[in-house]
């Protein structure tokens, strides 16, 4: 939804009986409360989108002082603090939001990536855990992607791979996942499958430096001298300070 939309909608919730009559006043009602914390908080997650956090909070504290309580704000007030480097204030609203819905699988899996990024990794895997008990949840093909990449982080290599190899069943088309999956191939010497994953994710993700050394060390399994140059030129071009450009240049 634009800040224009939101911003229509908001004059609507808030003016719109008072057009019918002059002394009615729809924030008296239920409903138009309702109406207007749905529109505070759809206004406030159009300023984060546009990276504007500081605006953001202005329509989210207005949609709070409706309902101090309401899920749907705490949780994009805690993406503020998120985005603005607050973790413990991003933490304090995650479980507010949770509070009030504590079986939301989209505020579950959000939070969740917000523990994984703090690298509270046990946290984390039990959040994903319970997004991904919603069978419904459109988004749950991610919530397994993530799921995997914790385990991996926790040093369960065979559950990151249940998890992955999940995620994948459910939407083929995750390059995070399919990159996580030939890392994990490569690291095992199952190099064919390590490959085939490496070249869907090449299809639907530009490259990084994480992916282009894997793509070197691929290459010269396979005995293809000219792209693991390529991949290796790459590395070196595009990510010359990065740990994984150290490792290229001790493996040569």
């Amino acid at each position: 939804m634009t800040l224009r939309v939101a911003l229509l909608l908001l004059f609507v919730s808030l003016s719109a009986g008072c057009v019918l009559s002059g002394d009615f006043n729809p924030m008296k009602t239920s409903k138009g409360r309702d109406e207007a914390r749905e529109a505070y908080v759809q206004l406030g997650l159009g300023y984060l989108q546009q990276g504007m956090t500081e605006r953001a909070k202005v329509p989210l504290k207005k949609a709070l002082e409706l309902d101090e309580s309401d899920a749907d704000a705490n949780a994009a007030l805690a993406l503020v603090f998120q985005a603005e480097m607050e973790p413990e204030l991003a933490d304090q609203h995650y479980r507010k939001a949770l509070a009030a819905r504590p079986s939301d699988a989209r505020i579950l899996n959000n939070y969740g990536s917000f523990l994984f990024e703090e690298k509270r990794y046990k946290d984390a895997y039990q959040r994903f855990e319970q997004a991904a008990a919603d069978t419904l949840y459109p988004e749950r093909s991610r919530v397994f992607e993530n799921l995997g990449m914790t385990a991996a982080m926790l040093g369960e290599r065979d559950l990151a791979r249940q998890h992955l190899e999940k995620a994948l069943r459910l939407n083929r088309q995750q390059p995070r996942a399919l990159l996580e999956m030939a890392e994990l191939s490569f690291e095992d010497r199952h190099y064919v499958p390590a490959r085939d994953y490496y070249d869907r994710f090449s299809l639907l993700s530009e490259q990084n430096a994480r992916s282009l050394l894997l793509g070197v060390r691929l290459a010269t399994v396979f005995e293809d001298r000219d792209k693991a140059a390529s991949y290796g030129l790459q590395l070196k071009r595009l990510y010359p300070g990065s740990p994984e450009y150290q490792q290229y240049l001790s493996e040569q």
